[in-house]
């Protein structure tokens, strides 16, 4: 199986970000693709932003920085995907949006063999592939925020996805020094079957006035060495990107645990979405 040398990503927010700086750092030509001349800048910055960061900290030389920000093109037109080996959408948690995407990717990628890949947290994998004429060559490939830090990746096989879509997107994310694990294609996959409702039940807890969200997460933090507290984990996700995961969930199992709290939805409501807003449970400075 030859490596991917040349991948595509659409979406350069928080997680499209950092799946284009990984695969450049790791030596692949990435071009990225976003809706608007705007929004293309400003994924640009965001991804420098982390390469300067990693400068500072000692987590990669200088040249290191100029030869992955070489590597990156950005677009504002999906035709421009036509040659690559392997894209991976990253677009809102939206069911409409992905669909929308999946299928202007079927037709614009030219490689049949091409394999596109959803980072969605939440969405059945399966919902998704049988929109492209190309339903074997779609998977699931869920990473987790912050990107370049976090060493998992779920990948996630629908019905439909062909055993050698499977190795191909295994070997990608080791090419792109991820560990995975193989995920089965139900609403939250492994890690967030297991940890939304935690975070949700923390929600309930502040709802409730049982505790403050400081002492929530100082608690957790503390007493069960978890490097982040579920409330600034939630403010850190983005409360309408945890709303929309606790939606999804509960549409598909119906368990009063995945169902989002009254006060994440008067959150979200509200605009206070967390770090990306400057306010969620907790305050945050420019």
């Amino acid at each position: 199986m030859h490596p991917v040398t040349r991948l595509g990503v659409v979406g350069c927010g928080l997680m499209g970000s950092g799946i284009a700086e990984v695969a450049a750092r790791h030596g692949m030509d990435v071009r990225v693709a976003e809706s608007t001349p705007e929004a293309a800048e400003a994924g640009r910055r965001r991804v420098t932003a982390s390469l300067d960061r990693g400068v500072r900290h000692g987590k990669l030389s200088a040249e290191q920085r100029e030869q992955a920000l070489a590597r990156l093109s950005f677009t504002v037109d999906l035709g421009d995907m036509a040659d690559r080996q392997f894209v991976v959408e990253a677009v809102a948690e939206n069911l409409a949006i992905k669909t929308g995407v999946l299928r202007v990717l079927d037709k614009a990628v030219e490689d049949p063999a091409a394999v596109l890949a959803t980072n969605t947290s939440s969405i059945p994998v399966v919902d998704l592939a049988v929109v492209t004429e190309r339903p074997e060559r779609v998977i699931g490939l869920h990473f987790f925020n912050p990107v370049p830090v976090q060493r998992l990746v779920e990948v996630i096989p629908a019905l439909v996805t062909s055993a050698e879509t499977v190795a191909r997107t295994r070997a990608v994310a080791e090419q792109l020094g991820k560990q995975t694990i193989l995920a089965p294609d139900r609403s939250g996959f492994v890690v967030n079957a297991l940890l939304v409702p935690y975070l949700l039940g923390a929600v309930r807890m502040v709802e409730s006035g049982a505790a403050s969200p400081d002492d929530i997460d100082r608690g957790m933090e503390l007493g069960c060495a978890h490097p982040m507290g579920p409330l600034r984990l939630l403010d850190l996700i983005g409360l309408d990107t945890a709303q929309a995961v606790a939606e999804s969930m509960y549409e598909e199992y119906k368990e009063p645990l995945y169902a989002p709290p009254a006060l994440l939805r008067r959150m979200v409501a509200a605009g206070h979405l967390g770090r990306k807003s400057g306010r969620g449970f907790h305050t945050y400075g420019s």
